[in-house]
């Protein structure tokens, strides 16, 4: 990332402060997260962060109570979680198999 690309000081602070006051306006009105969510209906698209955050993550730590995937074993918890993630989208998603990436050359 370019140093003009990044925020600034001054918008980082102005974030935390703005997500401060969102979750104290949440909390006055006495809205729970679960309550929120089941009206969030912002159409935001995936990117590769939020699959991880949303899909790989909880699938790890409901299988694995791993929270980094760095602490995942390399062949295994990896590939179950992979067969779990891709029978999950094709099964409630008709989303074609999608394989696990690999370089022959590498090999």
């Amino acid at each position: 990332m370019k140093p003009d690309e990044q925020r600034t000081l001054q918008q980082n602070a102005a974030l935390h402060l703005y997500l401060r006051q969102v979750a104290q306006a949440l909390n006055d009105a006495g809205l729970t997260i679960q309550e929120v969510l089941k009206n969030f209906k912002m159409e935001i698209e995936w990117t590769e962060e939020s699959c991880k955050e949303i899909l790989w993550r909880t699938a790890q730590k409901r299988m694995y109570n791993k929270h980094s995937t760095t602490r995942l074993n390399k062949h295994q918890e990896i590939n179950m979680i992979h067969d779990v993630m891709n029978r999950f989208l094709s099964e409630n998603f008709h989303l074609e198999y999608i394989p696990w990436p690999h370089d022959p050359a590498k090999e």
